[in-house]
């Protein structure tokens, strides 16, 4: 049996979501709406996005998120958001109080964090198996393999038809 010691634990947050994960939340995305990905990775998130219909994403490597995002105009947040920034993105949310639709790990319902700042506000999107990230080496893209962990959509503001909303 293997001991907590003998584990390497590295924050990584340059991990980039697939198409795939975009494609199966996009009827659930208002429509009409100026969406918001701050966390840039390589840039292809709004190529993604656009190619799903979604033509107004503000998503630019020069706009710092914590500095940037009160003073933007926008109407929500879509974003696969740095895992190792959980809680300072979120506390940043709250204080913006703009819908957001965030990718992340599912163990994060079993925060305080989370439970303080939006409690029973938190809707989820429930993807069908587990997505595939691909990481940026050397500005190329790898896959490096089965992604170890489940992810989420986190919702707020969003009004999904459900609490808990399982994609089929």
């Amino acid at each position: 049996m293997a001991s907590f010691h003998t584990k390497t634990f590295t924050k990584y947050d340059d991990y980039a979501t697939p198409k795939s994960a975009f494609e199966h939340i996009q009827a659930l995305v208002p429509k009409g709406k100026i969406i918001y990905e701050p966390f840039y990775v390589d840039g292809v998130a709004s190529q993604y996005l656009n190619e799903l219909g979604f033509d107004d994403v503000i998503h630019d490597s020069q706009l710092d998120f914590f500095v940037h995002s009160k003073d933007l105009h926008f109407d929500l947040i879509l974003s696969n958001i740095p895992y190792s920034q959980k809680k300072e993105v979120l506390t940043h949310l709250k204080k913006l109080n703009k819908p957001f639709m965030l990718l992340c790990p599912i163990s994060m319902l079993n925060t305080n964090y989370l439970r303080e700042l939006f409690g029973n506000d938190i809707q989820l999107i429930i993807p069908k198996k587990r997505i595939q990230f691909y990481k940026i080496v050397n500005n190329e893209r790898t896959f490096p393999g089965r992604c170890n962990f489940e992810t989420a959509w986190f919702c707020y503001g969003i009004h999904l038809p459900r609490g808990i909303n399982f994609l089929s």
